[in-house]
């Protein structure tokens, strides 16, 4: 079938730069200013084991659909299933990863006006230079010309990294995770790159779930440490926070469905995580555990330095069937409305003004940007606001995040940078992209209003890029 004008693929130079002809010229100048810079990425879920092997990739539908939870959920709610996709899939034959290259590119529609649209085509034109817009009938040409591509080496993980810029990148990992994959990256002497690990203990902060006492042993063997009372899994979490730190590490990562901290007394704590260890623990015991567990974790990041950062209330797992019959992360997770201002007070009259601790705070709830999350990051030296992800890492809540926290106390200086939280590789240039361009047309709008002049607005577009990130991370 010939191509049609609808089938091709264009992506403007100006998009997402505003609209107005006068404002566009300011903000590309702001823009290309930085476009060049160096991707810092201090928080996602790439697979150290990719850069450390630098294994080709397999095929389009495993690297660019089925790890990637932003584009599965939309075409799960427009009625395909995740099977179909390779989601928990054991045996996913050659057919079925193009079928499911097909499905998407049948579903395309479904995408337009969301910013996985944005990052799918910027991926399509400007690392594989598709000149085809995804459909129906031109899904098998595209699959076929990136299965091409990937077979090339200038398009493995490491060739990549280079391609893409990137300075600095970090995973996420299980605390009793061994990190070979980290320690084969540091011994190789042709790796240039940067790769450091996250310490992810949220499992091991939830008494009442049904695996935790399987996970407090495991932490227990790893550690060397008896993890039977309380104390014991106090110091097995020192003993593995230094082995991260050790590893490269520079930020611990938490979620849990609120965001309170607060110290329990020695005996009280103790009672109870007798009681988890027996599972005797009430799930309101176990929130009232988990949350001296994560006072304990903010004290510990105040002694060993490592950033916490923090993403609360989240419903995981909302589609149960799902979750059983596919695992985690698949999409089925759905925000919550969330407070911090009480619920931090007791973690930040401890530690917020020590001068080792470091708190970078993230919300899915927009309504807390300019009530909590600003003013708190406006007076105490401990607090950064994180950048908008996950569902509001898109075009207009990355404005608004900008327009609430800037003038509500936060101002430019106690932000994190772009994050990216990301399993998609190949995504991660156009997702820094994406708000690269952003920021520069919401510095050009305050250079149109007079309130920045061009030098200024040129400053604080670098320091969006390179200089908070690296100060929110002590990078």
């Amino acid at each position: 079938m010939p191509t049609t004008t609808q089938d091709a693929l264009s992506v403007h130079p100006d998009r997402l730069l505003p609209a107005e002809p006068g404002l566009r010229k300011v903000a590309r100048e702001i823009y290309d200013s930085v476009k060049d810079l160096p991707i810092i990425s201090p928080h996602g879920h790439v697979p150290a084991q990719w850069l450390a092997d630098d294994v080709p990739f397999e095929d389009p539908t495993s690297l660019l659909i089925t790890p990637d939870h932003y584009v599965n959920r939309l075409l799960h709610a427009n009625g395909v299933s995740l099977a179909d996709l390779g989601v928990g899939q054991k045996e996913f034959g050659d057919e079925q990863k193009r079928n499911a290259f097909r499905l998407l590119c049948a579903n395309w529609k479904a995408y337009r006006g969301t910013p996985v649209k944005f990052w799918f085509e910027s991926e399509l034109a400007d690392i594989f230079g598709i000149t085809q817009a995804p459909s129906a009938h031109t899904a098998d040409a595209i699959y076929d010309q990136i299965a091409e591509a990937i077979a090339r080496p200038e398009f493995r993980p490491r060739a990549l990294y280079k391609q893409f810029g990137i300075e600095f990148i970090a995973t996420t990992d299980d605390p009793a995770d061994d990190l070979r994959f980290h320690e084969k990256l540091v011994a190789d002497s042709t790796w240039e790159g940067k790769v450091a690990p996250t310490f992810r203990p949220d499992k091991y902060l939830e008494p009442a779930t049904a695996a935790w006492n399987g996970l407090v042993d495991r932490l227990g063997e790893v550690s060397g440490v008896d993890t039977g009372t309380y104390a014991g899994w106090v110091a097995a979490m020192e003993n593995r926070r230094a082995f991260f730190k050790e590893h490269g590490a520079v930020s611990s990562d938490h979620s849990h469905r609120d965001a309170r901290a607060e110290k329990l007394d020695d005996a009280e704590a103790e009672r109870l995580y007798a009681k988890a260890r027996n599972g005797e623990i009430t799930p309101e015991e176990g929130d009232t555990l988990r949350r001296d567990f994560m006072f304990q974790q903010a004290r510990m990041a105040s002694e060993d330095g490592l950033v916490m950062t923090l993403h609360p209330a989240v419903y995981r797992n909302h589609h149960t069937e799902s979750f059983e019959k596919y695992g985690a992360d698949v999409g089925g997770d759905i925000p919550m409305s969330v407070e911090f201002t009480r619920a931090l007070q007791p973690m930040l009259s401890a530690f917020g003004t020590h001068p080792n601790f470091q708190l970078v705070l993230f919300t899915i709830d927009e309504t807390v940007y300019s009530r909590e999350l600003a003013p708190l990051a406006g007076f105490y030296p401990s607090v950064y606001v994180g950048a908008p992800w996950w569902f509001i890492d898109e075009p207009d809540a990355i404005r608004r995040y900008r327009r609430a926290i800037t003038g509500s106390g936060a101002g430019f200086g106690r932000t994190s940078g772009f994050i990216d939280d990301t399993r998609a590789f190949l995504s991660i240039p156009a997702r820094h992209d994406m708000s690269r361009r952003l920021d520069a047309g919401y510095l050009a709008e305050l250079v149109g209003e007079n309130r920045l002049t061009m030098d200024e607005a040129l400053d604080a577009a670098h320091d969006f890029v390179v200089t908070q990130p690296r100060k929110a991370f002590k990078l």
